[in-house]
């Protein structure tokens, strides 16, 4: 691999990193400067990161504007300031009136196609120059304008009060949080999103991702033979 180059890596993001805490991680390890990642995932969340080095970095905006495909856990009946599990349930609300039925109905009629949906407090959109992100934390409120979104698929994959697996095929800065949260009150509940999986960018599948630990385990292998190697030329 030549990294100054450029190389395209994909890895399955572990839960509780950010994605920037992959890239450095990478970065490092590949004693590269120039490591970029096409489209952010929440800490919560795991799955599919597409990273790119060196010369490579020139095209992350390319990748970034690919199609995304999620699987996503909803959590009906509560609420959460965050949307997802980072912070504490904040209100509870009935869910057992809740059918497959029905939620697939609600979903076919205002969740596909172009939607409007408000980005979570919570997330890393900078605002007058700060991240969204850093206002919540600091109990600060601040009104978030709607962005446009395109949902090309969501498919119920598992009904089980309360919970609801859904598969998800979208745009680019598509908040799955904002997803959770909004089916919650279209369906008089609350939602929360429980468990979230990137499957799929583009082209690129989640099957094909490297671990991390194995990557940095194919590094350390690969070094330790080139050592050899120039060892035994002398």
């Amino acid at each position: 691999m030549n990294f100054d180059e450029g190389e395209l890596l994909l890895f399955d993001k572990p839960k509780t990193w950010t994605s920037f805490d992959v890239v450095n991680k990478i970065r490092y390890a590949i004693k590269c400067k120039k490591v970029g990642h096409a489209g952010t995932l929440d800490p919560l969340a795991t799955g599919l990161l597409i990273l790119c080095t060196g010369k490579m970095t020139k095209q992350i905006d390319t990748y970034q504007a690919q199609e995304k495909e999620y699987l996503a856990t909803i959590q009906f009946g509560k609420t959460t300031p965050s949307a997802d599990l980072e912070t504490d349930f904040d209100a509870e609300y009935p869910y057992f009136h809740i059918t497959q039925e029905d939620l697939q109905n609600t979903i076919n009629q205002h969740f596909i196609g172009q939607i409007e949906q408000i980005p979570p407090i919570y997330s890393a959109i900078k605002q007058d120059g700060k991240r969204l992100y850093e206002l919540a934390r600091k109990g600060k409120t601040t009104e978030i304008k709607p962005r446009t979104v395109t949902i090309n698929e969501i498919e119920i994959t598992r009904f089980e009060l309360p919970f609801v697996e859904i598969k998800i095929v979208c745009s680019k800065g598509t908040y799955i949080r904002s997803i959770a949260q909004d089916l919650g009150k279209a369906m008089d509940s609350g939602g929360v999103l429980a468990d979230l999986i990137r499957t799929r960018s583009g082209d690129f599948l989640l099957q094909n991702a490297w671990q991390l630990t194995d990557f940095l385990e194919h590094l350390k292998t690969e070094h330790q033979a080139k050592e050899h190697t120039d060892n035994a030329g002398f």
